[in-house]
């Protein structure tokens, strides 16, 4: 390899570092064998970072945490760029790829309460904290009597809102818990099948330049055979249906020998229709697998979920 640095671009939010030094551990592992002899992680402030009073889709939407670290890696500024995929939007951006993923975290969801409740124990008119429409339609099959107000930051500043009682309790992933070592604040861990995750998530995506044939073959070697195939079939569902932030959609695949199981879940724009499909698939067939469940959903949905 001719290069003898690489350059990795990430959020500069505690958890993203976390993610962008998993990424760079992977590669500290094998740099030897192509050349490398040192690694640094540039620190990026996104446009997502920097208004955190209003929902995303007002923001805009999609890519509000990836298109200014993309920006530094088309321009060549960075070699690598490391993203939440559940941030990512599902169309990849010209002249880059995004191929590389590293062994899934754990997907599921989880409840902080200030009493360590469940969500069934909750008082009625709880106010519970989301930043999600997805999460906020699936908790209100479960409780409709809860208000669900809008929360935005990072894991510790909504755990700091939570503790200072603007909240009675916030729904958060599990994976940026587990990476942030907060296991013992949850008080409640849902199954993937009762709250259907966000696409991508628990997922660490590293993204490079589409001709940079040097990256490509390395990232090649990091790369989680079994989560790429599974964010595959997931990402295209939100392909199939043009999601965006506002689309309450959830998925999540997993493999059984050679077979991968793929459910999920829309909802239309105002929460009160659901509309559910599971299929299965052979392994090799995730993408076809991810069109034929977006299709369905789209079909039964009569685009509700759009505005």
């Amino acid at each position: 390899m001719r290069r003898k640095k690489i350059i990795i671009g990430s959020r500069n939010s505690k958890l993203a570092l976390i993610y962008a030094n998993k990424a760079k551990a992977e590669i500290d592992y094998i740099k030897s064998d192509y050349g490398v002899e040192e690694i640094t992680i540039k620190e990026i402030t996104t446009e997502g970072d920097l208004n955190q009073k209003i929902r995303l889709s007002e923001l805009g939407g999609k890519g509000l945490f990836s298109k200014k670290i993309e920006y530094e890696l088309l321009n060549k500024k960075i070699d690598l760029a490391v993203h939440a995929l559940k941030d990512m939007p599902s169309d990849e951006t010209e002249g880059l790829l995004t191929n590389c993923f590293l062994e899934r975290n754990d997907p599921r969801e989880v409840l902080i309460s200030t009493n360590n409740q469940h969500i069934e124990d909750l008082k009625p008119n709880s106010i519970i904290g989301t930043s999600s429409f997805r999460r906020e339609f699936q908790l209100k099959r479960k409780r409709n009597d809860l208000n669900y107000k809008l929360i935005r930051g990072n894991v510790d500043t909504r755990i700091k809102k939570l503790s200072d009682g603007l909240y009675d309790a916030i729904i958060l992933s599990y994976a940026g818990i587990q990476s942030l070592n907060l296991n013992k604040k949850i008080s409640q861990v849902f199954s993937s099948s009762e709250i259907i995750p966000s696409v991508g998530q628990g997922t660490i995506a590293v993204q490079c330049r589409k001709n940079d044939l040097e990256m490509i073959n390395l990232l090649n070697k990091i790369n989680h055979t079994s989560t790429h195939n599974c964010v595959l079939a997931e990402r295209n569902v939100l392909k199939v249906l043009e999601g965006d932030c506002e689309t309450a959609v959830g998925a999540i695949a997993n493999i059984e020998k050679d077979i991968i199981n793929l459910e999920a879940e829309l909802f239309s724009l105002d929460g009160k229709q659901r509309f559910y499909y599971k299929a299965t698939k052979k392994i090799n067939f995730p993408i076809e697998l991810g069109k034929e469940v977006g299709q369905f959903l789209k079909k039964e949905s009569k685009n509700s979920y759009k505005k």
